[in-house]
């Protein structure tokens, strides 16, 4: 097949003035040609396509796309269904496509909306509440118990997931959720802290056909990061996170709560499910992502 890429290019966009953080979810040269090498290695006929604007341009005013299918993997800089743009305009031109439509990626940028679908399924996910201004800390407070932890409502790589997070008094939870609605602008994800074991569940293939492909467990070496896996910690791991295949026993209920929830939400084509333990050792649903990253 003629096969068109989409992606969001790191180095362009630092080089249009964002910063570091704000191009962390971006894609490097390195990953764009590796993604070319293995199309090519299966027989496909890949060309660079670009970011959202490179897209409209194309289809606006040509050359024209001559693609059998488009292999998307960006991202979007601006707005809460920024991961949603590229796929509604390939929809609207008939384009076919990879991974998640329009409705999944809008949904699950949006983390509380996603919790809510996951626990209307009757999948556990923790307790939570959003925070949109300050005065909502106090709703919050009265709705979960300590210890809390916060994030911004959406946005990945950990954005905004600092040792500061974990916040352990209603104190630290007011300075906390106050910083991130001031640095980001966005409401506030704060949902109960589970403190067990965290993984994350590669999934292939779409409804029925959904399949994990593995289950590995995130660890934070002793003395790192206040036990949070932070942004910084993402960026800088070496020596400090150990990704480790699951055992069997907790591969085999991971890979049932994420496969519920992918087909539940309706994923498509590839993606990865995050899920972390209760005290009592019981996995809840903490994310998902669509459009994960292909390093």
């Amino acid at each position: 097949m003629n096969i068109g890429l989409t992606y969001d290019l790191r180095s362009d966009w630092l080089a249009a003035g964002y910063s570091p953080q704000e191009t962390a979810e971006f894609d490097s040269e390195r990953t764009i040609e590796a993604i070319e090498e293995a199309l090519r290695a299966l027989g496909h006929r890949p060309s660079r396509i670009g970011r959202l604007d490179a897209l409209i341009e194309r289809l606006a005013l040509g050359p024209p796309l001559a693609c059998d299918l488009v292999f998307n993997i960006c991202e979007g800089m601006h707005g809460i269904g920024r991961e949603a743009q590229v796929p509604a305009i390939l929809d609207a031109f008939r384009v076919p496509y990879t991974f998640s439509d329009p409705l999944v990626m809008a949904l699950t940028l949006h983390k509380a909306m996603t919790k809510r679908v996951v626990r209307d399924m009757g999948l556990p996910t923790p307790a939570f509440s959003v925070v949109s201004a300050p005065a909502d800390v106090e709703v919050a407070l009265a709705q979960l118990s300590l210890p809390i932890f916060v994030k911004p409502l959406a946005e990945g790589t950990s954005k905004g997931v600092t040792p500061r997070s974990l916040c352990t008094s209603a104190a630290q939870f007011r300075e906390a959720a106050a910083d991130l609605l001031a640095r980001f602008a966005q409401p506030v994800l704060a949902e109960v802290f589970l403190p067990g074991r965290e993984v994350t569940v590669g999934v292939v293939g779409t409804g029925v056909r959904a399949r994990a492909v593995g289950t590995l467990e995130v660890r934070i070496r002793p003395g790192v990061e206040d036990g949070v896996y932070s942004y910084d910690l993402k960026q800088d791991f070496e020596g400090k996170l150990e990704y480790v295949l699951a055992p069997a026993e907790l591969s085999a209920e991971a890979e049932a709560l994420a496969l519920s929830a992918w087909r539940g939400l309706g994923c498509r084509d590839a993606g990865r499910v995050d899920l972390k333990q209760d005290a009592a050792g019981r996995l809840s649903f903490l994310e998902v992502n669509p459009l994960a990253g292909l390093h």
